[in-house]
């Protein structure tokens, strides 16, 4: 801790006043160093304000302290949960260090953890701004771009055809005499800019985002349009007349559509303009100046859908299995995906989640005709408002394929007006995904040829939802609810294991059986499917316990309470002393998880789950009550532990875990931050013989030529922008990773084979390198574009999962170099791999 007291500096001024001010800053130094060795840091930090208030000449020479005193004072506050107390005073230092890196990303750090992501978001990348080789601050704003900038921008905007045709459909509404134009969600401004490049008089473009509203200006102003284009940082339903623009405007220009049409609430927005910001809409074979009238561009849009059979989909939204690595799955336990639950839920939940389906792992077979949902005309105000009140629709569609019937994929083709229009569909090259309604709660899942597949449409809360499917058939109909027979269900299993845990449900369910729904999200769904990890640990888990009782192999639960029964039954007594001490094994993985119910299959086993949900608890409770479990097998670690930021105890003051199961890879395919400084922690509550689950980590990566990349990384010049100077302002928001990829359906041509970058052991920490070069030989010539690099995790030297396999939970992420290198085949490229916190980067050397 810097501990220099400087001394108060005399300016100009003379005479008593200043004199009193010199010793007051005088004695708030002296009792802020004081209060500081008393680690009193809020009463510091008072002083420490004082100072800078009466003597702001002594900034330079306090700085570090002041850092310090105020770190420490957030800490407390943070731990205290006085949120507002901490904001004020990070606000309060700000102003007093308004250019400070340090504490910017330090604001954000606390801004991320209390949720306010787009507030992190601004800090982070403001002390990038100020300090562009500030390590911790790249890695904070790399992991939350996202929420900055959203990603779509730079792929719409690299999109040529979607802006040409909104282009040309905006000119000829200018031309035809729209003059005064409203752009609703700006983004960066393009829309705003066609309209004046065509010759509008007036331009008005609101966006709510600060981040993207502050962009919009800049990018306005490069191309020489400021004067023309007047831009509000607000919501359309916000704008006012005169407040804001001083009259009615003759055109709407906007694309506030997501891949579900609706979910951006174009609805709302467009009722909003109609009845207060537009001029009213010719009628029907009525001639006359446009300039009059007002409209809106797009015209009007067509929703289209198909059931598909997807098994990505399938994994990702359905529980797909009764038995986990010996662990039943008890049927009065329903999973369901945030989509699926979206439902029955009061929430405003998206009811959907969205795809690219021509790019989906594995594919996707069509098992009807394209069929139309509903189309909207935008310029009917009428119709506008009737789609919140009208009641669902009923659509039944015949099957044409048998298959199995995972999801209801919906695009939409919107038509800007009479002449230029829009497709989303996934047979379209189009920068758009698609909208997918997982189907669940169906009795049978197979459909064929002659079926009917039926739901209910409607636009509910600004969503488009399709609720209620089910299938009719000549034999029989299917009926998606709550009240589907379980015995329609048991004679819908197919292997004997599925029965058996059909049965042994039945027999234990009682007529007031406690009925539980758990929403996970569709990566959990996914690891819950991944019957090959949760074996990979069992076995693992075993060795490790065999290894630690050499006079006996660990035995499974089952036998073991069979053998207290046999004792109890011969009239045995079974003395505490004779009780084993039992093992201790701690799982902190992210989210849900059903290992520590496997560890409490493997003999003497004491398991400890970290899940936070109450309904993951009451889940794991069922499925250990379903398979037997004495109640007191299973507990909870936080309910054991005061301060949940510290989950990284003891199991008992004199007792140590033999088992620690960490997170190393998050979903994304990005490696958990702190994972090492937890791997350390964990290391020294490990009995002898204990281990961390996986012991180490081998990262691998190869070299790849991807446009698709590219194109998702960065807007690419003016040429995709129709000569727009849009690029280096929205660039500044693009990160070198790409996240969430599946390298399998990945557009890329690979020029090398797969190699070893870099090692994380988490028991052994010698054999870690933070910073190694990798020789890559060139197996096909062609330009190096990106990186895709994947995982092996080893749970010990022969058991390991891959990261980048067809049942795996976890994707993949790429580093996307900022220039493309050309390679011939037979050289070497060497690679510089970094690994500082959880952050790894791989930079190319030339």
């Amino acid at each position: 801790m810097p501990n220099s007291r400087p001394r108060p500096r005399r300016g100009a001024r003379s005479g008593a006043g200043a004199v009193g001010r010199d010793r007051l800053v005088s004695r708030s130094l002296q009792s802020a160093e004081h209060c500081l060795s008393a680690q009193d840091f809020g009463t510091a930090y008072a002083h420490y304000l004082l100072v800078l208030s009466l003597a702001p000449e002594l900034k330079d020479d306090v700085k570090e302290t002041f850092q310090y005193t105020l770190f420490r004072w957030a800490e407390e506050l943070d731990a205290l949960n006085r949120t507002q107390d901490l904001l004020g005073c990070y606000e309060q230092a700000l102003e007093l260090f308004p250019d400070d890196e340090v504490i910017c990303n330090s604001m954000g750090e606390h801004l991320f953890r209390m949720g306010f992501r787009d507030e992190a978001a601004g800090y982070f990348h403001k002390a990038v701004k100020l300090n562009p080789d500030f390590n911790d601050a790249k890695e904070n704003f790399y992991r939350v771009a996202n929420w900055l900038v959203e990603r779509w921008h730079f792929i719409m905007l690299n999109d040529t055809k979607r802006n040409t045709i909104y282009n040309a459909a905006i000119q000829d509404a200018v031309c035809l005499g729209s003059k005064s134009v409203l752009d609703i969600g700006a983004g960066t401004g393009i829309l705003s800019m066609f309209a004046k490049k065509a010759g509008a008089h007036s331009v008005y473009a609101c966006e709510l985002s600060k981040t993207m509203y502050e962009l919009a200006c800049d990018v306005v102003a490069a191309n020489k349009m400021e004067a023309g284009i007047k831009l509000l940082h607000m919501k359309s339903l916000d704008i006012e007349i005169p407040k804001h623009i001083p009259e009615r405007v003759s055109l709407v220009v906007t694309e506030t559509v997501d891949a579900g049409l609706f979910g951006e609430g174009i609805v709302e927005s467009l009722i909003h303009a109609w009845e207060h910001l537009l001029l009213q809409p010719k009628t029907r074979g009525e001639n006359g100046n446009c300039e009059k009238y007002g409209k809106v561009i797009p015209a009007s849009a067509v929703l289209y859908g198909m059931a598909v059979e997807c098994a990505e989909i399938r994994r990702h939204h359905r529980v797909c299995t009764k038995d986990v690595a010996g662990i039943c799955l008890p049927t009065n336990v329903k999973f369901q995906s945030p989509a699926c639950s979206s439902v029955d839920t009061e929430e405003t939940v998206e009811p959907y989640t969205t795809e690219k389906m021509s790019r989906v792992p594995g594919g996707y077979l069509a098992l009807t005709e394209c069929f139309e949902i509903m189309t909207v005309d935008f310029n009917n105000l009428q119709e506008l408002k009737s789609l919140a009140t009208k009641k669902s629709g009923k659509i039944g569609i015949p099957v044409i394929k048998e298959g199995i019937l995972d999801a209801i994929v919906v695009w939409f083709v919107l038509q800007l007006d009479d002449e230029h229009s829009l497709s989303t569909s996934p047979s379209e090259e189009t920068c758009w995904e698609q909208a997918v309604y997982p189907v669940h709660d169906l009795a049978d899942y197979w459909i064929k040829s002659g079926d009917q597949v039926m739901m209910e449409v409607s636009c509910q809360d600004c969503y488009l939802r399709i609720q209620n499917i089910s299938v009719f058939s000549s034999e029989h109909e299917m009926d998606v609810g709550k009240d589907f027979s379980k015995d329609k269900d048991l004679f819908s299993l197919g292997s004997e294991a599925e029965l058996c845990s059909a049965l042994a449900n039945l027999q234990t369910s009682k007529p007031d059986a406690m009925e539980q729904t758990c929403i996970l999200e569709s990566t959990e769904i996914a690891l819950l499917n991944n019957n090959l990890y949760h074996e990979s640990f069992k076995t693992a888990m075993r060795k490790v316990l065999s290894s630690l009782t050499p006079e006996k192999l660990c035995q499974a639960m089952d036998t073991h309470c069979q053998n207290n029964e046999m004792s109890c039954g011969s009239g045995q007594s079974n003395s505490e002393e004779s009780i084993p001490e039992p093992f201790y094994v701690l799982d902190v993985s992210e989210g849900f998880s059903i290992l520590p119910i496997i560890a409490g299959t493997l003999g003497q086993v004491k398991p400890y789950s970290s899940v936070e949900k109450d309904q993951h608890r009451i889940t794991l409770d069922l499925i250990s009550e379903a398979n037997h479990f004495p109640k007191e097998t299973l507990e909870f670690w936080l309910r054991h532990v005061e301060d949940e930021s510290a989950v990284l105890q003891r199991p008992k003051s004199d007792k140590l875990w033999s088992i620690i199961i960490l997170d190393v890879i998050e979903p994304s395919g990005l490696i958990q931050q702190e994972i090492m400084e937890k791997a350390a922690i964990s290391r020294c509550l490990l009995q002898s013989g204990g281990k961390i689950f996986p012991q180490y980590v081998l990262m691998f990566g190869l070299l790849v030529e991807s446009q698709t990349l590219v194109e998702e990384s960065a807007v690419q010049g003016t040429e995709r922008t129709l000569g727009l100077n849009i690029a280096p302002f929205i660039n500044q928001f693009q990160v070198p990773i790409r996240v969430f990829l599946d390298l399998s359906s990945l557009p890329c041509i690979p020029l090398s084979k797969p190699v070893e970058l870099l090692r994380l052991d988490l028991m052994t920490p010698y054999l870690n390198t933070s910073n190694r070069e990798v020789k890559v030989h060139i197996c096909k010539s062609g330009q190096v574009t990106a990186i895709p690099f994947w995982y092996h995790m080893y749970l010990d030297d022969e058991i390991r999962l891959d990261t980048s396999s067809e049942a795996s939970h976890w994707k993949q992420a790429a580093v996307v170099l900022d220039n493309p290198i050309q390679v011939e085949m037979g050289e070497e490229l060497v690679l510089s791999v970094q690994h500082h916190k959880s952050n790894v980067s791989i930079t190319v050397k030339q």
